[in-house]
Formats: C-alpha cells, sequence, structure tokens
C-alpha cells in the first residue's frame, strides 16, 4: 500500500521553505506521494454548512490556501521520485481547456508523476465566486473529462458537446504519462460512483467510516464490470485526516481520529481492504502550525503506518 502525506499548503506555515522541507523529508523518508487540496474561499457566513465542523464553518487556516497546481509544480522542482497528487481539485470550477494545460505542464515538469483527483465541489459559495453553476455539475464534470482527454491524446483536437467546444486546433503540449495521468474521483452519490465505475482510474473516499468502504468499493467494482472495464484495474486511495488523541475516543469517532493504537488499526483494516494507497493530511491537526511541528507529523504518520 502506498503512502502519502498532504504538504503543507494552508495557513501561515504555507510558503517555499515549510514546502521544500516537508517535500524533501517525506521524499528521503521514502514516502509515495505528496498530495494538495483546492480552496478558494473561507465564508464568513456559509450558504452551506462545512460538515466536518460544529458551526459549520471551515477551519480557521483554510483562510489562506496556496494554489494546489502552482504548489505542485514548486513541489516538483524539488524532488526526483516521489508521486504528486491532487486531493481534490474542484473540477467545476476550472475551464478544462485552460485546466489541460496546466496538468499536462505539472507532468511534463515531473517528469510523468502526476496523479489527479477530481471532486464535483460542494460550497456554494465558492461556485458563486467563480461563476460555475452547480446545477448539472455531475454531467458538466463527465464532459469536461473528456475534453482533457481530448486534448492529452489527439492529434487534431475537436471537441463539441453540451457545455464545451474546442475548434479543430492542434495541441501539441500532451502529458509524459500515457494515455494521461491516473484520474481519481472523490464522489459518493449513486450516480457518481457509476461516473466512476465507467470512466475513471479509481476512487478516492474521504471522511467515509471504514467499515463502509469495502462494500462501497465493491459495489464500484461490480459497476465497472457491467460497464465492460477490468474492475481490478480501478485503483483505491483513501484519505486520512489525522487527528492524535491521548485519551482514546469511543465507537463514534471518525475514522483516522483517536489514540495511535487507534489509528493503527484503521491503517491495518485499509490495509486489509486491499487498498493502492493510504494519504495523510495532518496540516489541520494540532501541533502542525510550524516547521518543527509538520516535519513532526510527518514522521508520526510514517510509524502509525508501519
Amino acid at each position: 500500500m502506498r503512502l502519502g502525506f498532504a504538504l503543507p499548503q494552508a495557513g501561515r506555515i504555507a510558503g517555499p521553505e515549510a514546502l521544500s522541507a516537508v517535500a524533501t523529508r517525506a521524499e528521503e523518508m521514502g514516502y509515495d506521494d505528496l498530495w494538495v487540496l483546492d480552496r478558494v474561499l473561507w465564508p464568513i457566513r456559509p450558504k452551506i454548512p462545512y460538515p466536518a465542523s460544529a458551526d459549520g464553518r471551515l477551519p480557521e487556516r483554510s483562510k489562506r490556501v496556496l494554489d494546489p497546481l502552482d504548489t505542485l509544480a514548486f513541489v516538483a522542482a524539488r524532488t526526483q521520485r516521489v508521486r504528486l497528487g491532487t486531493s481534490v481539485i474542484n473540477l467545476p470550477y476550472y475551464n478544462p481547456v485552460l485546466l489541460a494545460r496546466r496538468l499536462a505542464t505539472v507532468d511534463v515538469l515531473s517528469n510523468g508523476r502526476l496523479t489527479i483527483g477530481f471532486g464535483t465541489g460542494w460550497s456554494e459559495d465558492e461556485f458563486e465566486a467563480v461563476q460555475a453553476p452547480m446545477e448539472e455539475r455531475g454531467l458538466r464534470c463527465e464532459e469536461a473529462v473528456a475534453v482533457l482527454e481530448a486534448l492529452w491524446t489527439e492529434d487534431v483536437v475537436s471537441f463539441s458537446g453540451r457545455y464545451f467546444r474546442v475548434a479543430e486546433s492542434i495541441v501539441d503540449l500532451k502529458p509524459v504519462q500515457k494515455p494521461h495521468p491516473p484520474i481519481l474521483w472523490a464522489a459518493y452519490t449513486p450516480a457518481a460512483m457509476k461516473r466512476i465505475a465507467r470512466t475513471a482510474d479509481g476512487w478516492m473516499p474521504a471522511g467515509v467510516p471504514i467499515a463502509a468502504i469495502g462494500p462501497m468499493f465493491a459495489s464500484l467494482r461490480e459497476m465497472a464490470h457491467a460497464a465492460g472495464r477490468d474492475p481490478e484495474a480501478l485503483q483505491l486511495v483513501v484519505r486520512a485526516n489525522l487527528e492524535v488523541t491521548v485519551a482514546p475516543l469511543g465507537d463514534a469517532r471518525g475514522p483516522f481520529h483517536g489514540t495511535p493504537e487507534q489509528i493503527r488499526a484503521d491503517v491495518e483494516a485499509v490495509r486489509s481492504l486491499g487498498a493502492d494507497g493510504l494519504l495523510f493530511d495532518a496540516q489541520f491537526t494540532a501541533g502542525s502550525e510550524d516547521i518543527p511541528g509538520m516535519l513532526a507529523h510527518l514522521e508520526r504518520a510514517w510509524d502509525l503506518a508501519h
């Protein structure tokens, strides 16, 4: 099982020194992947509450977040081996033609180390701010991926869809990875899971009870088989939002929250599912406000997984 860690991209720590320190140390230790998230706003009065907090607001550190793809390009220049991933890019926020260029650029600059995680987004405030419609966003995402794939794989690109059009053109910038970097989705609705089964390379659950991941992934593979695809080729990469406590938490605890012993049990449960990867995110965890603290979490996550 591959082990990943989220780069310090949010809060006052986010900057060249912290990114360089975490990325180079993670690669030295043997981490397989480094990841970034996508956050545009910190709404003061959110139209849709953030489900992981009592007051519906995002974590304080989300007030300041580095751009995900610029962050990956920076880290690509400071690493040699570790893969670089998005967990996740909110695809409806972006024009797919421009996004295709940016993602291909990261793959080229990293010599083919990019993994793409997409999401459909949930914040009404962010949709409004970037002037993207929330309606039919699942269908828009599916068509946007078709645009990306056309730009990445066709010598002469021509696309005419319901939402996007590209005049017959030559776009010679292609990803290093063929046919393109792997595309994973963080999605949970029945329609979205069917879309993954038909078109994606894998699934990235976050915040899902570990006991539910196995049955959901098994169902996803069944749908992939029904769609004529190889179900065994689908990847499972689990996101672990880390919160370590001294005292044990009860049965209602969230996944990867609790004592080191409880978290190790979660890691083993994910490993027993045959997961391809596990991503630890500690940038919103207490004690990660500075570089020494974040490096300590990097070491702790490694120990919890081994």
